[in-house]
């Protein structure tokens, strides 16, 4: 008995510092200096999100006129070359985000954010619909001041709509790692998955719905 009470408290206690030590990194993350990123084609810009499934997030995106491409991948994390199934055990701090290149002169970041609120659960923390867990969670990164203005008023303004608060977290942009091949362009290639029609096009029809003047 005196041998299991032992184990059960080096589990508690490895676990309380399991916690420690990813608050830590957490917070060294959102305190880190932002990272501009340039496009490679010019005159256009890039930028990214973290909004639950990336199939889902990536095909709302990419039907907004403006927006020459959308890349599923992860950001946010805080380990080197994250895989689908490593960052699926919650243990990379990596969410599955997009990377968007964009025409500043067609849309605008503001207009993103627009997107980016309008086409999600705003209050739904740690995932969104029935994909749950920190890899799903919501997360808007900034890559300078002017953008991260922009993201916090539109926060605070959309908080005077709801009761509970808004659950994206704000992040200091450091680096996005592409995802493997077969996830881009997913509900362009398996539009029957039983995915893609149950979660993905009734999450997308919802969007097209709230912003018809937005499409391509």
């Amino acid at each position: 008995m005196k041998n299991l009470m032992i184990a059960f408290a080096s589990l508690f206690f490895m676990n309380c510092g399991n916690h420690n030590a990813q608050e830590k990194k957490n917070q060294e993350l959102s305190n880190a200096t932002p990272v501009e990123v340039k496009a490679t084609t010019q005159g256009y810009e890039k930028a990214y999100f973290a909004s639950g499934c990336f199939w889902c997030v990536e095909a709302i995106y990419e039907s907004v006129n403006g927006v020459q491409e959308s890349i599923s991948g992860y950001a946010g994390g805080h380990t080197e070359n994250p895989t689908y199934e490593a960052s699926n055990t919650g243990k990379t701090g990596h969410a599955e985000a997009v990377e968007i290149i964009y025409d500043p002169k067609v849309v605008s970041f503001k207009t993103l954010i627009d997107v980016y609120f309008g086409s999600q659960n705003v209050t739904q923390k740690n995932g969104q619909g029935p994909d749950i867990g920190s890899q799903y969670r919501s997360i808007i990164f900034y890559q300078n001041k002017e953008q991260k203005d922009i993201i916090e008023a539109k926060v605070k303004d959309l908080q005077q709509n709801y009761n509970k608060p808004i659950a994206a977290e704000i992040m200091p942009f450091q680096k996005f790692w592409e995802a493997e091949a077969y996830h881009q362009d997913y509900k362009k290639h398996h539009p029957n998955n039983s995915y893609i029609r149950n979660v993905s096009n009734p999450r997308f029809q919802k969007f097209k719905a709230k912003f018809p003047e937005l499409l391509k």
